[in-house]
């Protein structure tokens, strides 16, 4: 362990990094562990916090550890690695405490406990993922390490840098488009799995199925099935985790009823675009007349 910090992390500057990562999870096993007690009303441990009648979300104070940490970091970015790592540290129990609320801003309600709240846990998810792959030494444009082609300078070697780097981002966008998150995040990291999401089936609830499938029924079809018969366990093992990490929220009662309706909900047909520009709409009887009235 001691020799991989040292070859892995030190020696590439990624100290800082593993410091955000540490104080990311620290800060959001914390506050978890706080909810879950406030939940239980445990009495002992101080309840939410409130300004009168306001309840103050912790998400509050994450904001404001990323804000003064962020402003430090810029002032200090070249003060030595302890300083840096220390500021990244605290950036990332902030963004612990603003990802675990994440549901909140991205609903405006609180779902905290709600089914909607889970999509907080799948941000803190996608968060580790993206900074245990930082941290790991991947990067998007790892592939061109094989020839040093990243660091070639030349113009024949920056050109094919930026058109590798388009065709990456542009494949991660039909992925994204096509419903699969997390096949475009690693795909960036690894970019055979974009190809494999870009040829596959898109999810039929997703705007690439609403603008390929909408007039093609058979494909949309398919498009359900197979989303069904292969998301119904990865859903019941992300239940299972979220409930285990988040607490069950209070409206699902059991991981297989709640992966039923989780595809009953999601799992369905992207709707149809609506009329394209320029396009003639069908005349409504009796609709642009004048009736004599200004």
């Amino acid at each position: 362990m001691r020799r991989w910090l040292d070859e892995t992390v030190v020696t590439h500057g990624r100290l800082p990094l593993l410091c955000f990562l540490l104080g990311f999870i620290v800060g959001f096993l914390l506050i978890r562990l706080s909810v879950r007690l406030i939940r239980k009303r445990v009495r002992w441990w101080p309840g939410n916090l409130r300004a009168g009648d306001v309840h103050i979300h912790h998400m509050v104070f994450g904001v404001v550890l990323v804000l003064l940490s962020g402003i430090g970091l810029v002032t200090v970015y070249n003060s030595g690695v302890g300083t840096v790592s220390a500021l990244a540290s605290v950036f990332g129990l902030g963004a612990a405490l603003v990802l675990d609320e994440f549901a909140l801003i991205y609903y405006l309600r609180d779902v905290y406990w709600e089914e909607q709240g889970r999509t907080s846990v799948d941000a803190v998810f996608v968060a580790l993922a993206v900074t245990g792959l930082l941290l790991l030494g991947f990067h998007p444009l790892w592939l061109l390490d094989v020839g040093n082609i990243r660091h070639d300078h030349s113009p024949t070697g920056r050109t094919f840098l930026s058109l590798f780097a388009v065709v990456n981002l542009m494949l991660a966008a039909i992925v994204i488009a096509k419903g699969k998150i997390w096949t475009g995040l690693f795909g960036m990291f690894f970019l055979p799995l974009l190809l494999v999401g870009a040829l596959r089936l898109s999810r039929p609830g997703a705007p690439w199925a609403r603008w390929r499938y909408a007039e093609r029924p058979r494909l949309m079809q398919r498009a359900v099935r197979r989303e069904r018969r292969y998301r119904r366990p990865v859903i019941r093992a992300k239940i299972f985790v979220q409930d285990l990490i988040a607490g069950k929220p209070d409206a699902v009662a059991h991981m297989r009823v709640a992966a039923e309706e989780e595809l009953a909900r999601t799992v369905v047909p992207a709707p149809a675009p609506p009329h394209p520009i320029g396009q003639s709409l069908p005349r409504i009887p009796g609709h642009g007349r004048r009736t004599g009235v200004d």
